[in-house]
């Protein structure tokens, strides 16, 4: 199966963090699974660590690039077709960065893998 993942549920995977549930790293982890990080996810960590809100321990592109690799996660570049979809979303959600989101998982049938249960108001599959 092939699943997204949102921008937190990456970061607490990558930083093993307790606010990850079982079943989301479950998923993340079963080699089965193909995963995917979305180029909107890494748009949004990059202005966060511009900001200082975020820090990572290395510069950012070797981090992420390393992450990735390391993790198995493949990434998702945004298409045409990602930003037409987000034209027609209801707006359940405001964040762009999480609409992105939203738009890639239904044009791609992708499952998001989430804690953020706004997504549910979307047609998104969403697993935490």
């Amino acid at each position: 199966m092939m699943y997204l993942l949102d921008t937190h549920t990456f970061l607490w995977f990558i930083n093993d963090d307790d606010a990850l549930s079982v079943p989301a790293k479950t998923l993340i982890e079963d080699p089965e699974n193909i995963i995917y990080l979305s180029a909107a996810s890494l748009w949004e960590i990059a202005i966060k660590v511009s900001l200082g809100k975020l820090e990572v321990p290395s510069p950012f592109t070797e981090f992420i690039t390393e992450q990735l690799r390391e993790n198995y996660i493949a990434f998702l570049a945004i298409e045409i077709e990602h930003i037409g979809r987000v034209v027609t979303l209801p707006f359940h959600h405001r964040d762009p960065f999480d609409r992105l989101l939203i738009a890639q998982a239904l044009r791609e049938d992708l499952p998001i893998i989430s804690r953020d249960e706004i997504f549910d108001a979307y047609t998104v599959k969403r697993h935490w």
